[in-house]
Order: C-alpha cells, then sequence, then structure tokens
C-alpha cells in the first residue's frame, strides 16, 4: 500500500435508543458522560492521531452539528440501518485507498489505540481488519462487564467496535458485510455463514484465527484479518445507562474530572 502517512475515518451515531430516549438523550451519542456527549469523546481521540486526517459523521445532523460544529468535516445524515450508515459514511472517502470505520458509543479509546490499530491493519495489509481483545485482558481491566465473547483455539476473544477496511472491497462483500453487522453481537449465526464446519469448530472451540481468515478469503476473495489488541477500552461501548458508571470509574481510575 505504499508509505503509511493518513486515513479518512467514519464515525457512526445514527443509532437510537429507548433507554437513553427515557433518559432525555435524542440520541444514543449525545448521552452525557461528566457534562460531555459520548460522541465528544470518540471524535476527540481520532483527531489526537497522528494517521487520522477527515472524518464523516453518520447521524442526525441537526442534533450532532451543534455540538461537533467544524470538528467533523462531513454529514452524511442518518439512515434506516447500521449498514446503510457505514455506506453512507463511506460516500466522501469511496475513492481512498482506506478508511477507519468507528461507533460513536465508546468513550474510553484514545488517539494512540488508533494510530497502534491502523499501523497493525496496514501492516498486515488485508481489505477488513477488525480488531479482537482476549478475555482475560477485558476480565483483569473490566471484571464486571458482560462482552460477547468467541472462544478459538488461540483463546476466548472479544471484538473491537472500529474496522479497517478497503472501500473498493465494499461492494463485494456487501450482503456478507449486512450479515455482519446484523449478528455481530451473535458469533453462531456469523459461523453459521461461514458453513457447518465452522460452526461445529466455534461451538467445540478449536477453530483457529487463520482458518476464519481462509474461509472469508474464500468466500469473498478478500483479506480478512484479526488483529490481537491490547487495549480493551476499544471494545467496551455504552449500549445501556449503567455502563456510564463503568465509563466513570474508568476516567476517575485516570485521574480525569478530579
Amino acid at each position: 500500500m505504499g508509505q503509511l502517512t493518513e486515513i479518512n475515518a467514519i464515525v457512526l451515531a445514527g443509532d437510537n435508543k429507548k433507554d437513553f430516549i427515557q433518559s432525555g438523550v435524542e440520541n444514543k451519542a449525545l448521552l452525557p458522560i461528566y457534562e460531555k456527549p459520548m460522541v465528544e469523546y470518540v471524535v476527540d481521540a481520532l483527531r489526537s492521531s497522528a494517521y487520522i486526517g477527515k472524518i464523516s459523521i453518520s447521524g442526525p445532523e441537526e442534533l450532532l452539528k451543534p455540538v461537533l460544529a467544524n470538528r467533523v468535516d462531513y454529514y452524511v445524515g442518518d439512515r434506516d440501518s447500521l449498514f446503510d450508515n457505514v455506506k453512507a459514511g463511506l460516500g466522501p472517502f469511496i475513492d481512498d485507498s482506506a478508511v477507519l470505520v468507528v461507533t460513536s458509543d465508546i468513550p474510553m479509546i484514545k488517539g494512540d489505540m488508533i494510530t497502534d490499530f491502523i499501523k497493525l491493519s496496514y501492516d498486515r495489509g488485508g481489505d477488513f481488519c477488525y480488531p479482537i481483545v482476549n478475555k482475560k485482558l477485558n476480565d483483569v481491566h473490566f471484571p464486571d462487564v458482560e462482552r460477547t465473547y468467541v472462544r478459538l483455539n488461540e483463546g476466548t476473544f472479544t471484538g473491537g467496535n472500529i474496522i479497517f477496511l478497503k472501500p473498493a472491497k465494499w461492494e463485494s462483500c456487501e450482503e456478507f458485510s449486512k450479515s455482519f453487522i446484523q449478528f455481530r453481537k451473535q458469533p453462531w449465526k456469523i459461523a453459521k455463514l461461514l458453513g457447518i464446519k465452522f460452526l461445529l469448530g466455534l461451538l467445540t472451540g478449536t477453530l483457529s484465527i487463520a482458518e476464519v481468515e481462509e474461509r472469508v478469503h474464500e468466500l469473498l476473495s478478500i483479506e480478512a484479518a484479526a488483529i490481537i489488541v491490547d487495549y480493551p477500552e476499544i471494545g467496551n461501548d455504552v449500549d445501556k445507562p449503567s455502563d456510564v458508571e463503568m465509563v466513570m470509574q474508568y476516567f476517575e481510575s485516570e485521574g480525569r474530572f478530579l
């Protein structure tokens, strides 16, 4: 891919939840943590990475723009599904060699984590790179948090909430991407898409990371890569109001807002 300089990023902020609306927040991304909307932490982290260029955001512009203003380069509006929001966010960057997709609900993410993941993905050279975190590491840092885990030959892992991908490959794997996004918290359904052998391998914990990557390559002719990372913050999203306590405790442990 040549020398790594910077890539553009897409932030997904189109997900409304009834629990958050009942809490007086119209959009999940605007949930305040220490009086700062959650999406701001994500955008600030992106801006602090040396490898991030421009940013587009998928979500209700009328709610997001007053908060983020010119810290975001493109507002592409909200769509009916998470997949369609990814597709819309890709619009300004469709001719890029690679982009980063980030959800708006991971306020503990930091610029150095983003930088490291981009480097690892770039070095791997994959068309679709996805971060995974070992359960043991996640349990050390976030022992009381429930996550969706997959048992593989190399260990038990949970997924992150950012993706490194090449837009040129997006259309060729559109249907699989829809299913991947739809079933991202139901690993057995993703394994079913890969075939009965992989469903059985998932149930028994005998699948290797390399086998999954190779199967995706066979099905879609893309180079998929699972990137093992050492920062569980990348996978611990805020899905319900009680998760805010987890984030606040994390910030307090770092000495923020004290």
